[in-house]
Order: C-alpha cells, then sequence, then structure tokens
C-alpha cells in the first residue's frame, strides 16, 4: 500500500491539515513544520496525490496542447521544449493529436472532460477559429504559432509570416534569379497563405522577375517531393521558396531524381530551421523560426492567464533571420 497523507502525519506528529498545506502552493506553513512533513514523508515515500488534490482545488495543472502535424520533425522539437517547459512550472501537458480534424467541438469536448485548466494549440495550419472556440467556452488559450492579428480574438505567440515571405523573396532577389517559386504547403493553411502573400507582394516590385505558386497536400517529406515531382514535366523555376524545411528536404530529393543539382541548377530556400536541415548532407538554406523563444513566451503567457483568465487577448511576435548553408547561389556584390 501507497504511503497516505494520514500516515505523513502520524510519522511527523502534525495534524492532516498541516501535511496538506505543506504540500499545497500557496499555502501558509512554517519552516519548522515544513521541514518535520517533508522529513517524514521522504522517510515513508510519500507523495502527494495531485489528482486527488484538484477535487478541492478545482485546479488540475493539466494543461491540454494541441498539435496536427505529427509527420513533421520540428514538431518533436516543439513537443520536447513545451513539456519540459510546463513541467518546469509546474504544470502538466496534456497532448492531443488532431491528425486532420479542424472542427474544434470534439477537442473541446474532450479536453472539458479532462477538467484542463488551459489549452495550448500549436500549429499554424489550423484556423483562428478553432482556438477561439476554447476561449468562446472559458477555457484559457494561447495559439502558438497562429496568425497574427494587431487586434487577436485570442492570445496569439508566433511570427509574422508576410513579413517571413517577404524575407525570402529579398533573398532570391539579392542572388539574381530571374524566375522563381513558391511551393508551399497545404492551400487553406493560414501560414501557406501569409508567406505566399509577402513573398509576391515584394517580388511585385521587381517586374523583371517571373513567379509562379505551387501547393503539396501536406507540411511532410513526402508531398514535397510528389509535388517537385510532377513540376518536372514542365520547365522549372530557377530558384524555389518552400514553405517549410521538410517540404524543401522532399524537393530536394526529387531534384536529384530528375537529373539536377542544387544549387547549380536549381536554388532553394526553406523555412524553420529544423535540425536535420543543418546535417551536412542537406545543409539548407532557410530562414529560422526562434521555436525556443516562441515557446518559452507561450508558458510564461499560460501561466499568467491562469491567474488571470480575462486578460485581455495579445499576439507576440518574434522575428526571424536567414541561416545561410549551401542551396542558394551567392548574393551579388553590392555596387
Amino acid at each position: 500500500m501507497a504511503p497516505t497523507l494520514k500516515d505523513v502525519a502520524e510519522r511527523a506528529g502534525v495534524s492532516t491539515s498541516a501535511v496538506s498545506r505543506t504540500f499545497t502552493d500557496g499555502a501558509s506553513v512554517s519552516l519548522k513544520m515544513r521541514k518535520k512533513v517533508e522529513k517524514a514523508a521522504g522517510e515513508l515515500g510519500y507523495s502527494p496525490n495531485f489528482l486527488a488534490r484538484s477535487l478541492t482545488t478545482r485546479r488540475t495543472k493539466l494543461i491540454g496542447l494541441v498539435s496536427n502535424n505529427f509527420h513533421n520533425p520540428i514538431f518533436l522539437e516543439v513537443f520536447d521544449l513545451f513539456t519540459r517547459g510546463l513541467q518546469d512550472n509546474g504544470l502538466r501537458p496534456l497532448l492531443v493529436n488532431l491528425s486532420d480534424e479542424t472542427d474544434p467541438e470534439e477537442s473541446v469536448r474532450m479536453l472539458q472532460q479532462y477538467s484542463v485548466d488551459g489549452v495550448i494549440v500549436a500549429s499554424s495550419t489550423l484556423p483562428p477559429g478553432f482556438s477561439k472556440a476554447f476561449r468562446e467556452r472559458k477555457m484559457p488559450v494561447v495559439n502558438t504559432f497562429g496568425r497574427y492579428s494587431s487586434s487577436p480574438e485570442v492570445h496569439v505567440v508566433g511570427i509574422d509570416n508576410v513579413e517571413a515571405g517577404r524575407m525570402a523573396a529579398r533573398e532570391l532577389i539579392d542572388r539574381g534569379y530571374e524566375s522563381v517559386a513558391f511551393l508551399g504547403g497545404p492551400e487553406k493553411a493560414t501560414s501557406t497563405q501569409d508567406r505566399l502573400k509577402g513573398f509576391s507582394e515584394e517580388l511585385s516590385a521587381h517586374p523583371g522577375i517571373t513567379l509562379s505558386h505551387s501547393f503539396a497536400d501536406a507540411y511532410s517529406f513526402r508531398a514535397g517531393r510528389v509535388e517537385m515531382l510532377r513540376l518536372g514535366d514542365k520547365p522549372l523555376a530557377q530558384a524555389y521558396f518552400c514553405g517549410d524545411d521538410v517540404l524543401s528536404i522532399g524537393v530536394l530529393s526529387a531534384i536529384k531524381d530528375l537529373g539536377l543539382s542544387v544549387p547549380d541548377d536549381i536554388g532553394l530556400i526553406g523555412f524553420n530551421d529544423m535540425e536535420m536541415s543543418g546535417w551536412e548532407n542537406i545543409a539548407l538554406t532557410t530562414i529560422r523560426q526562434p521555436i525556443q523563444q516562441i515557446i518559452n513566451s507561450s508558458v510564461e503567457l499560460m501561466e499568467a492567464m491562469l491567474d488571470d483568465p480575462d486578460r485581455y487577448p495579445e499576439a507576440r511576435l518574434f522575428p526571424c533571420r536567414v541561416v545561410e548553408r549551401g542551396t542558394l547561389r551567392p548574393r551579388r556584390p553590392s555596387h
């Protein structure tokens, strides 16, 4: 039998309420009492039952971590950082795999059943209304990697994807490419739409450069490879901005199968700077999204919302930067 709170109280010679206060955040207990209780608990091997305590505190410290792209290796890093960040702050993640689900109602019902204290929607492809559904049920919610808005309806932490698209366009312009293309993820994904928007807007000021675009059916290696092989039946652009690193690596594989080389025949620039992109056999030039800072800020914001659930929604943006490797031709010398 596992030791109980009553066993600890008897061992320490104190009341059960004193033991309960010792293991309750913010409760008033003297240092002498705390040491006595912790010593008895250590001797007995006692650990507090947080689920049982939640029945009285009405706080489970469970945070629903919702995502819908488990095929993209970047989310291994995202989940690792999120789970560690939440646990380091005394919170417990409950991971929810949406797969291809875009209707929030089932997720809302499930997370209500688990009595989560808050929800983090970690996705750049779900529509803004998905996160809003949690807020409408009075659940604290943060949309990490969500679509930027100057007046968001829920808390959003991420980047300006439109500006990221402009940044990619400037890189290709500076390197003298005369025909460029955008190869994005799913067409309905907000991140795809915004990156294409910024890319197109920046290039519109350069009429001498031709622009085309196409979409893969997912943010995955296979989808990027399939789409590039399909494009190989017609004349290809000189350089491609792929809306995600894993797409870029699929495209890189297809280009080699088409008998072409990177960057000699075709240039590539990706997005995210996942670990694999830096491997010597890939060496992808890409736009780095500051994932660590975004996740730290998301956890901090969630903690603040648990104390103030009515906190007014805000958007927190972080800047991206280009990471130069080996899949684009050198920049033209400036005059």
